[in-house]
């Protein structure tokens, strides 16, 4: 049976991503060496690095002036490098779930934190739209997507002061304007490379701005001066990323993405707006192109198991919904092949149809 991967991360490889690593694992550039044994130090994975850092350029646009970094420590680790690097008297958020509000609990660690505008009390099924953003700000936090929740924005926001984003599950899924953000990092396990790597680009004219010590390993301005290389990186998922670069670009870049992956999500949200027993929980205007989040309507709420049960006999894998909105998520990210969105598709159908 064909296993249908719709988990949220660490999520869907493209299985040719998965191969070239796994032959590099086994023998990294005919050296007789794996990847995972070679020194990071060494001529050929340099290589790998520099490469990677050139595509990231290549593919997002990036303006002179930003670093990209690949570090340790997740997302979660940026939370509060963060604030170590450009919170100086004040800091502002935007609220639109569980990630955001992780990041602007740590920034509150620091001083006066904002929070402009929040949709905790509609369970982050929108993102806010009327706010102000505090001009005597160091910075102005949002993030993109929202896993948990099945949110997104679709446009690169204009900010008075810098703009700081993470993008852990919608980076590399559309062309962004790199130029309006003063910093941009996420976790690679959604749409880059497996878990273990962090990814970072930061404008290098904004650093060295607050009055605090920073530890050495917290502040960006060590790991650009290292290309990455302060400590040891973490070799494998890079290379990951590498193959994942490489191949994005063959397919025509993130023009070309984001046209695929508009054509996913509007097919699995046309089935659940047509259906007569799913619905989706997120406001419309604001729905996820990589996290799709539906539940039953509320008369068929107790069949939700039945169906979870009965997607998974055929071969659906990982859409149980998160426990704070329960139901069904399916992750559609950019390696999700449509030929899958379609098998859930028409799963969802089957079951109905015995309703």
């Amino acid at each position: 049976m064909k296993k249908h991967n719709f988990s949220a991360g660490p999520s869907i490889l493209p299985r040719e991503v998965i191969e070239k690593t796994a032959q590099a694992v086994l023998d990294f550039n005919n050296s007789g060496l794996s990847v995972l044994e070679i020194s990071h130090r060494s001529k050929g994975f340099e290589a790998v690095l520099a490469e990677a850092v050139s595509l990231f350029k290549e593919l997002l646009n990036i303006p002179e002036g930003y670093s990209v970094l690949f570090l340790g420590g997740g997302a979660s680790l940026q939370f509060c490098m963060v604030p170590f690097n450009f919170f100086e008297t004040k800091a502002a958020y935007l609220n639109t779930g569980v990630w955001a509000a992780k990041a602007m609990k740590e920034a509150k660690g620091f001083g006066e934190t904002i929070e402009v505008a929040s949709s905790k009390g509609a369970n982050y099924t929108f993102i806010p739209k009327d706010y102000v953003i505090p001009t005597d700000a160091d910075y102005f936090h949002i993030t993109t997507n929202n896993t948990i929740y099945g949110t997104e924005l679709h446009t690169d926001i204009d900010s008075p002061i810098p703009l700081i984003a993470d993008m852990s599950s919608d980076i590399f899924s559309r062309p962004i304007d790199v130029s309006k953000y003063a910093l941009i990092y996420g976790g690679a396990q959604k749409n880059l490379a497996p878990a273990g790597v962090a990814f970072v680009i930061v404008k290098d004219e904004l650093l060295g701005k607050v009055s605090r010590y920073i530890p050495t390993m917290l502040n960006y301005k060590t790991h650009i001066a290292e290309g990455s290389m302060f400590n040891t990186p973490p070799v494998l998922p890079i290379y990951s990323a590498l193959e994942t670069l490489r191949l994005l670009k063959a397919n025509g870049g993130l023009v070309e993405m984001q046209k695929k992956n508009i054509y996913k999500a509007e097919l699995l949200y046309n089935a659940i707006d047509n259906s007569r027993i799913f619905v989706g929980t997120a406001v419309k205007e604001d729905r996820s192109l990589m996290n799709v989040c539906f539940v039953m309507k509320p008369e068929y709420q107790a069949l939700e198991a039945d169906f979870l049960k009965f997607a998974q006999e055929r071969g659906m894998d990982g859409i149980k919904g998160h426990r704070s909105v329960g139901g069904f998520r399916a992750s559609i990210y950019n390696a999700m092949p449509v030929e899958s969105v379609q098998a859930l598709i028409d799963c969802m159908n089957e079951f109905e149809k015995q309703i």
